[in-house]
């Protein structure tokens, strides 16, 4: 009996691993973009503002791993031919559809009740988010261009839910630096899919296909560019700063984390999965927390 209660619970906490891995939990970093309005509005130090951009975080994270779900569920086969991707719980067959779909549901309430209990318009913008990635899901990520441009609004819709949830403006320059630092890291990562599925992209995905890299090194370069000087004229013109300019002294940060991570990508063949790159090069790690830090000083001393 002891053996049976022992074979069930170690049988239990690897269905626990797996479903863990599905959700993704280092992805969920990049939701911090939806507390971006409330540090930038000057809300930080409001704690029912703080309150609910934590719950729109949540919202968000709860309601990206279940878009993980189904998309692993349906890219199944897919990821069976990718190098890497075969290894996923549901690809290598470890988790069955009970577990994929019980996920699924128990996620996306939990993301809809957070969005709730956030206030505003964020479950709105919570609910448009997860049926345009099922869209992308489903349809958008096979169309060049129009796969890179869905994973940008994605992050747009995430600052959208963090400025209803604490009730501030979205300021049309965070809009247009999210989007182009978005499609910056989307570009990077379809690069590092297409060198390394090289000859057999389009059977992983057929997108792929249409994405010549000498394209994805000028949409790069562009992207690259856009970022930095969009960045670079917010810190002067964005009426929420100090009048001071003092943000500028930010910019430095921010070139050198772009050149970082152009380096990163070009001579250590990253960028595949931004996260991951984020948490093991300790540098770029560094910078970012040093941009942070100046930031909330600029901001409220």
């Amino acid at each position: 009996m002891e053996r049976e209660w022992g074979s069930a619970l170690s049988a239990l906490a690897l269905v626990g691993r797996d479903l863990l891995v599905t959700a993704r939990p280092r992805q969920w970093l990049k939701n911090a973009v939806v507390l971006a309005p409330l540090v930038f509005g000057r809300q930080l130090l409001n704690m029912s503002a703080v309150i609910d951009g934590a719950l729109a975080t949540l919202s968000f994270c709860a309601a990206g791993s279940a878009v993980y779900f189904f998309n692993d569920w349906c890219d199944a086969a897919a990821d069976r031919e990718h190098p890497l991707k075969r290894f996923r719980p549901i690809a290598a067959g470890r988790l069955r559809r009970i577990h994929v779909w019980s996920a699924f549901t128990f996620l996306l309430l939990l993301a809809l009740v957070s969005a709730w209990a956030a206030g505003g318009a964020t479950r709105y913008v919570v609910g448009v988010y997860v049926v345009m990635m099922i869209a992308y899901t489903v349809r958008f990520k096979h169309v060049a261009l129009l796969d890179i441009f869905t994973i940008a609004a994605g992050f747009v819709l995430r600052v959208w839910a963090g400025a209803t949830a604490v009730d501030v403006p979205l300021s049309p320059w965070l809009y247009v630096c999210t989007v182009l630092l978005a499609l910056f890291l989307a570009v990077a990562k379809r690069r590092h899919e297409a060198l390394l599925l090289e000859g057999v992209a389009a059977n992983h995905r057929p997108a792929l296909d249409d994405y010549p890299v000498p394209l994805l090194d000028a949409l790069l370069h562009i992207t690259a560019t856009a970022a930095i000087m969009t960045y670079s004229l917010y810190t002067f013109f964005a009426p929420s700063l100090p009048d001071d300019h003092s943000m500028m002294f930010t910019i430095p940060f921010v070139l050198y984390g772009i050149f970082r991570y152009l380096y990163l990508v070009y001579r250590r063949d990253l960028g595949g999965v931004p996260e991951q790159v984020l948490l093991d090069d300790r540098p770029l790690l560094v910078t970012i927390v040093a941009w942070g830090v100046l930031v909330l000083v600029l901001l409220y001393s």
